[in-house]
């Protein structure tokens, strides 16, 4: 039977643990920290990550299921591939890789979006109880920590700006003679970029504002998971120290925002498993299957991530590759050589 604490203020889950050193990329300061033995700590963790253990024993414990998820590999390896990201780097064309880091700290910026859901009193479109469960504390302190670890607070970065931060260690140039802007109109970020829906999925009867709520929850559910093939790939290709700067320590960063973005996968994975296994009220009083409901979305997000989703983000780098390409004399020969080593 789970004993464990199950109710937390705000301020418990942003609490961070004692640091006996802070995290510095460069003169960056970041997030987290280390503790006495040198080991790093993520930010906000000290009873944020008990308490998503807690909330799923729990779960499990009175639904008697497993949390909702999706394995990896059902997303496509990154592109360029490792092979592909060393040929450009050996023929002194990274411009394509400093505008993937540029974007990937860009998406994660705006992954901080997360912490502007009110989810208000949500008890009332449940028929069980929610006290002591994630959904409870969604708007208590995981979505605004959530928001705090990708954008960063006060004076700490957070991943948005330690992405940068790694593509500055990697790289021994300026980027401020790069077109950033360009770089990312050209990947995709302005207008005519597909939406996964179009309109709305669930029963008039649910508000749509809980729609909203869901839906966002997957979608970054999704982009949380298939970014796990993201930090095998620049920790691969960042730790070559004969191809990049920083004597590895881009790669090493990489590795603090891969442990931060564990507690998301985990607490978006334990409130949705929440959210599929209860019964939701409608405006009307009427009652409807979670598990009906959570599929509605899970599915079409699901096929937009696993497919359109991810052929635009090939489609977009490959299309940066042949933009830098177009610009050196021998950028026929060294494409050709790039899409012959194809996909990992």
């Amino acid at each position: 039977m789970v004993t464990a604490q199950l109710t937390f203020s705000e301020d418990e889950l942003l609490a961070d643990d004692a640091f006996a050193e802070p995290l510095f990329a460069g003169s960056v300061r970041c997030h987290g920290g280390f503790d006495e033995d040198g080991r790093y700590v993520s930010p906000r963790t000290k009873f944020r990550r008990p308490a998503i253990e807690a909330w799923g024993a729990q779960h499990r414990e009175l639904f008697s299921t497993t949390l909702i998820d999706v394995p990896i590999e059902r997303w496509d390896k990154t592109f360029p591939s490792v092979a592909q990201a060393r040929l450009l780097l050996r023929h002194g064309l990274p411009e394509p890789l400093i505008a993937t880091l540029t974007r990937i700290g860009t998406v994660e910026g705006y992954g901080a979006n997360i912490r502007l859901l009110q989810p208000g009193d949500l008890q009332r479109h449940f028929a069980e109880d929610l006290r002591g469960t994630a959904v409870d504390h969604l708007g208590r302190g995981l979505f605004e920590a959530h928001g705090r670890d990708e954008a960063g607070f006060d004076d700490a970065a957070g991943h948005r700006d330690m992405w940068f931060a790694a593509r500055d260690l990697a790289f021994d140039r300026p980027t401020d003679d790069l077109d950033i802007d360009g770089m990312l109109a050209r990947m995709g970020f302005g207008p005519g970029r597909s939406s996964a829906t179009a309109s709305r999925l669930l029963p008039e009867d649910i508000p749509m504002e809980l729609e909203t709520m869901v839906a966002l929850m997957i979608r970054v559910l999704f982009i949380e998971l298939s970014a796990f093939h993201t930090f095998a790939w620049a920790e691969a290709w960042l730790s070559d120290t004969e191809l990049v700067g920083g004597e590895g320590a881009a790669a090493q960063l990489v590795t603090y925002i891969r442990a931060d973005e564990t507690p998301h996968v985990d607490y978006l994975r334990t409130a949705l498993t929440e959210l599929r296994d209860r019964t939701w009220v409608g405006e009307s009083g009427r009652s409807y299957a979670g598990t009906d409901l959570v599929e509605r979305l899970w599915a079409p997000l699901l096929e937009f991530s696993l497919t359109t989703g991810r052929a635009e983000s090939r489609r977009a780098a490959l299309d940066e590759v042949e933009f830098w390409c177009a610009r050196r004399a021998d950028g026929a020969d060294v494409l050709a050589e790039f899409l012959a080593l194809g996909a990992e």
